[in-house]
């Protein structure tokens, strides 16, 4: 995404504010005059502000015979309407003889040029949140514009505000309208800046409907000759919807697939190539999107749409024909690319030592090739002229021509038009010096990435840089095949922010690697993982430093909870009464995946026998319990128990826990022994009763029947009855 910088044509006004309207109104670059500030109270493209702007139409093209027509327009930003005012343009006769004096002059730095009155305009009152555009014509006879040769030449448009005298500078060109080189052009074709993995659904379908900002930019390239630079993970969203992807994605892709454009592969989400490379490794790509497949939007092929089989010699193993008809990973980042191997890192991040490590990865097919502004070069950055076909020690290079890719991406993010015509004015200067010094050669330029450029703004820079009159066009795939430039590769330090988060994020990709060893398949983690850190790797968001801060430290959240999603529950202490019995704790998963677990079970005393690995399937998002069969040995106390989850790749997963269990085993054997005795004792007893008991009712009968037998002592007629009379 771009941020547009301070723009030589551009008149900043800061207006104050005290009871009524008093503006003060500046023209410079980026040079506004001090004053208080008051936020518009609607939509403008700079609260508080003022904004003129200088523009030279038909790119700033002043052909031989032709009249000199600039606007000037104003965008009130204030809370009042403005003041009218005067404006003079006035033109320089001398052209301005090297990118140095162009660079100066469009900085604002009119010390030492002549220019002439050639005509006035009056900007009239504009009512606050609104804009007017008005114009001046210098015709064609005009003296000053009287045997103007090829070159560059100065404009300035000035007028007397309340700070005192304002300027604003612009230029014109007169072409050679003799073709002097080639000209290739980069454009983008990118999403902004995010830290998902992929784009959803309602975003495609925003994004690719009529007006959105990929379906612009396929408008703008369509009927060029533009090498298009296509971020892979744009294609692999629409892709991995299968029949549920939006109509309007669907119908962009394959337009996407039929433009005749040479293109190449960004690395996945625009990923930064020289920041991992300075991070310590290599450019990394995504390693699996089965995460994102719904078996529901891949139906079973059809045999319609199955080629019809080969005949082969041996059995082949059966397909299921209703297993849905997934796309291979390399199906779904597939851009149809021209070549490999091409590597186009953030200006910010190319140093000598980042170059030189991608120049060592090109394929069998393709040598490797790295995309770097002239100003990354000693030579660029020294204001000369770099062939775009280059080498710096084994690596090759692409070199765009910096200084009219920044205006060309400047007005590509212009939605007003006199800001636009400005930027294109200025690209047209710098290719005149361009071309001058290409030698029969080429010129390369690239557009930043953006998502702020209209259709109308993209194809305007590309038709600025392709119609040229000094320029022909022609191809990055012809630029490549042409003799290479030796340079060297100004020295320069990497960005050590985006670097050093870059080495957390890939050290905090491998502990979800080893994390994922829980799943079946790893990759339903390890997958989003790769694509989200290659995300937040992304050129856009160089420009977008603070935000891109925020999204990476949210990242880091997510991560820890993902490596705390499957846990052992808090347990509290545990009575054991008895030898032997099984301890139940609780496994939290809150993924959405079934995890394979083995919890170990250690204790720290022998009074306490442990069976220590128990493996056990959590449930996905649930709780799940898992049983651990203990024994107690003889002795009673406190064992300490610690328990650690595993994957079944003996990973660790989450901290150890700990659990007290209280031992109470030998109240089992005292127990029984003194149940016994009682026992025992009840049992003796209830014997001593019993026999007591019989030995009472056998004397009771043995005395009854004694008493009543005939011989008993007392018995009448017994022997024992004393003397007969």
């Amino acid at each position: 995404m771009i941020v547009p910088p301070p723009r030589h044509t551009r008149l900043r006004v800061l207006a104050a504010f005290a009871t009524a309207a008093a503006l003060a109104i500046g023209i410079g670059v980026g040079a506004p005059v001090s004053a208080v500030t008051t936020p518009s109270p609607t939509p403008s493209p700079s609260p508080g502000v003022v904004e003129v702007a200088l523009s030279p139409i038909r790119d700033g093209i002043l052909r031989p015979g032709d009249g000199l027509t600039v606007s000037v327009g104003i965008q009130n930003g204030t809370d009042a309407t403005t003041a009218p005012v005067t404006v003079t343009l006035s033109l320089g006769r001398v052209a301005l003889d090297s990118r140095a004096a162009l660079t100066s002059w469009l900085a604002g730095a009119t010390d030492g040029v002549t220019v002439e009155a050639v005509g006035t305009t009056l900007l009239e009152p504009v009512a606050p949140g609104q804009q007017d555009v008005t114009g001046i014509l210098v015709p064609a006879d005009a003296p000053a514009l009287a045997g103007l040769a090829p070159g560059v030449y100065p404009i300035v448009a000035s007028y007397d505000g309340a700070a005192g005298a304002m300027s604003s500078t612009s230029v014109v060109v007169v072409p050679r309208d003799q073709p002097a080189a080639d000209i290739g052009i980069v454009v983008p074709i990118t999403a902004a800046p995010r830290s998902e993995a992929l784009l959803t659904a309602p975003e495609l379908a925003e994004l690719t409907s009529d007006g959105g900002a990929l379906d612009d930019a396929l408008d703008a390239v369509q009927g060029t000759s533009a090498t298009l630079a296509i971020d892979p993970a744009i294609l692999a969203a629409v892709r991995v919807l299968g029949i549920s992807a939006p109509d309007s994605a669907v119908a962009w892709l394959d337009r996407l697939e039929s433009l005749p454009n040479p293109r190449f592969a960004l690395q996945f989400g625009d990923a930064d190539p020289a920041v991992q490379i300075d991070a310590g490794g290599r450019p990394h790509a995504p390693t699996s999107l089965a995460a994102f497949l719904n078996p529901a939007d891949f139906p079973p092929a059809t045999a319609e749409d199955e080629p019809a089989p080969t005949p082969t010699p041996s059995p082949s193993a059966s397909v299921d024909p209703l297993a849905p008809s997934f796309l291979t990973l390399d199906a779904l980042v597939d851009v149809a690319a021209t070549r490999g191997a091409v590597y186009w890192p953030s200006a910010d991040a190319v140093t000598p030592g980042a170059i030189e490590a991608l120049g060592g990865l090109g394929t069998d097919e393709d040598a490797s090739l790295t995309l770097v502004p002239s100003t990354a070069t000693d030579a660029g950055a020294a204001g000369s002229t770099v062939a775009p076909h280059a080498a710096a020690g084994g690596a090759e290079l692409l070199v765009y021509d910096a200084d009219v890719s920044r205006s060309l991406s400047e007005a590509a993010a212009s939605e007003a038009g006199p800001i636009r015509g400005a930027s294109l004015a200025a690209a047209s200067a710098y290719l005149s010096f361009a071309s001058a010094s290409a030698g029969g050669g080429a010129i390369l330029v690239a557009l930043d990435r953006s998502t702020t450029a209209s259709q109308v703004s993209l194809r305007a820079s590309i038709d600025a840089a392709l119609d040229y009159p000094d320029l022909s066009e022609t191809t990055l795939t012809a630029i490549a095949e042409g003799a290479a430039q030796n340079v060297r590769i100004a020295d320069a330090e990497p960005p050590a922010a985006r670097v050093s988060e870059a080495s957390v994020l890939f050290a905090e990709e491998a502990e979800i690697a080893r994390f994922a060893t829980i799943l079946d398949d790893p990759a339903l983690l390890t997958g989003p993982e790769r694509a989200e850190i290659l995300q937040l790797l992304g050129v856009g968001w160089s420009a977008e430093p603070e935000e891109w801060a925020t999204a990476v430290t949210e990242h880091h959240e997510a991560t820890q909870t993902t490596l705390g999603s499957v846990r052992l529950l808090p347990t509290t202490t545990i009575n054991l009464f008895g030898s032997g019995a099984a301890l139940r704790f609780t496994v939290r998963n809150d993924l959405a995946y079934p995890a394979n677990l083995v919890l170990y079970a250690t204790p720290d005393d022998l009074r306490l026998d442990v069976q220590r690995a128990n493996p056990v399937v959590a449930t996905a998002t649930s709780n799940t319990r898992v049983e651990v069969p203990v024994g107690a040995r003889l002795g009673n106390g406190e064992v300490t128990l610690t328990l650690q989850l595993r994957s079944r790749a003996s990973v660790a997963i989450g901290p150890a826990e700990t659990v007290d269990v209280n031992v109470r085993a030998e109240w089992e054997t005292f127990g029984i022994i003194a149940l016994s005795v009682v026992v025992g004792g009840l049992l003796v007893l209830g014997v001593v009763r019993t026999v007591r008991r019989a030995r009472a009712r056998t004397k009771a009968k043995t005395d009854a029947a004694t008493a009543d037998s005939p011989d008993a002592p007392g018995t009448p007629g017994s022997s024992d009855d004393g003397p007969e009379s």
